[in-house]
């Protein structure tokens, strides 16, 4: 029965592998149509055409692939082995005439044997079963390993695609900025010539624009730089044609959130796989430790064999009369035991002990990572929202003392230089802003990603 279901779990890993290709395929294929049509690709897009194309996620399935194989030869090892041989040989001699005192002449002579033979272990101290169950565990472990890689290309795909959607904002408001500019300039001239203003504040506010201009190319080029690293991110070929679909996310700002660490940390052990990784590592440490020390108990095997043969030599019987009579069945018990084997099974057996010494570590500092990890991500979120929160009424209160500086200025009440000031306040003031926006978009889903939730926006 046992057998029986590691035998459908192996076709059940093939279906789906074989699901897992057409599913990738389909996706390419579907990714490529949505290209040509230069529509835009959301998050989630994103993250599945990157787990499709990753180079490290493909290497990982080779290795869930690898274990497999290993893990269906394990089990096939309690099966009888058996070997069927073939042997002719051919042969030439003098007889003896023992009389005359002479040699005669050089005969051929020839000869064919036949045989089959099996064996089974039937004891060798649970070590064939220790060995199944290891590559069970370690195919479990491969298959866990695949899950913390595709986390790893999931975090880097909502990094880079936020970084470009924090880059469309800052293009944006560059612009706006060269426009309103732009038509403070056309003001400023229209003034300088009717004599209300001096060259000097026509000249500064030029100035101001050809600034504003820089800040704008050098939006643009993050810009650009940021869909350059996602598309790499992506193993997808650069191209002018890509774009993404920039969601609304005023739904996801300074949520209030008071998150508990130790509460999602215990939350994370049950489910993170590199948790559930080195917790099979472990059991698969103390796996060695039992195989080595099965080699100090004797071993029993059954052993059985059929032969039979031919020889011209036996004159009077035909080659198939000979096979048919010649047969000779034979079976037996091999029992081997151990006496001194030059301390190798103590050693092997002392290894496995460090082994799994160092698995527990592993585990302790794997767990002590994720904990550390959830606690940064729960004192980043808090700091994000007290920076967003303080950024926001920060703009509020230097978007209304602009907005004064501006009709005064139109008014004619105020200079170019004390309104420039106020100008390149606002600016700065909403860089802050949208930086602390992304910043606490940024770190929300982290606390997602460590809570479990799909990462999508």
């Amino acid at each position: 029965m046992k057998t029986m279901v590691l035998s459908l779990g192996s076709r059940f890993f093939r279906l789906e592998r074989i699901k897992a290709i057409l599913i990738s395929t389909l996706m390419l294929a579907s990714f490529a149509s949505v290209r040509a049509q230069n529509a835009q690709m959301t998050l989630e897009d994103c993250i599945n055409y990157a787990l499709s194309n990753n180079i490290q996620v493909q290497q990982a399935a080779l290795s869930e692939e690898s274990s497999m194989l290993y893990a269906e030869q394990s089990k096939a090892s309690v099966l009888p082995s058996v070997s069927a041989s073939v042997s002719q040989n051919f042969g030439w001699n003098k007889s003896v005439d023992v009389q005359a005192g002479d040699y005669g002449s050089l005969d051929g002579s020839n000869s064919t044997s036949y045989s089959v033979n099996s064996s089974v272990v039937l004891f060798n101290g649970d070590k064939l079963k220790n060995q199944i169950e290891q590559s069970k565990l370690d195919l479990q472990s491969s298959l866990l390993y695949t899950e913390v890689v595709k986390e790893s290309v999931e975090l880097n795909i909502l990094n880079a695609f936020l970084q470009i959607l924090y880059a469309q904002e800052s293009v944006l408001n560059a612009e706006k900025q060269i426009e309103a500019t732009g038509e403070e300039l056309i003001l400023a001239e229209e003034r300088m010539n009717l004599g209300l203003v001096s060259q000097s504040d026509f000249l500064q506010i030029k100035s101001e624009l050809a600034s504003e201009k820089l800040t704008l190319a050098n939006a643009e080029s993050q810009l650009s730089t940021s869909r350059v690293s996602l598309m790499q991110l992506m193993e997808m070929p650069v191209g002018d044609d890509f774009s993404i679909a920039a969601p609304s996310m005023d739904d996801m700002l300074n949520l209030g959130l008071e998150p508990e660490a130790n509460e999602i940390f215990q939350q994370a052990l049950e489910f993170k796989p590199q948790i559930k990784k080195v917790e099979i590592d472990l059991q698969n440490a103390k796996l060695d430790e039992e195989i080595a020390k099965a080699s100090l108990l004797p071993s029993l095997s059954l052993n059985a064999g059929l032969s039979t043969n031919y020889s011209n030599s036996l004159s009077g019987f035909s080659y198939t009369n000979q096979l048919s009579n010649k047969v000779s069945p034979s079976v037996g018990l091999t029992l081997s035991i151990p006496v001194y084997q030059k301390k190798q099974v103590k050693t092997s057996i002392g290894i496995a002990q460090i082994g799994i010494e160092r698995a527990e570590l592993e585990t302790i500092n794997t767990k002590n990572t994720l904990r550390k990890e959830i606690e940064q991500a729960v004192v980043d979120v808090e700091s994000a929202q007290s920076k967003y929160e303080a950024n926001l009424e920060k703009y509020r209160a230097v978007k209304q003392s602009n907005d004064v500086a501006a009709e005064k200025y139109e008014l004619g009440l105020l200079n170019s230089v004390d309104y420039l000031f106020e100008k390149t306040n606002l600016i700065t003031t909403e860089s802050s802003l949208l930086q602390s926006k992304f910043n606490l978009i940024f770190n929300y889903k982290i606390l997602d990603f460590y809570k479990g939730i799909s990462l999508t926006l």
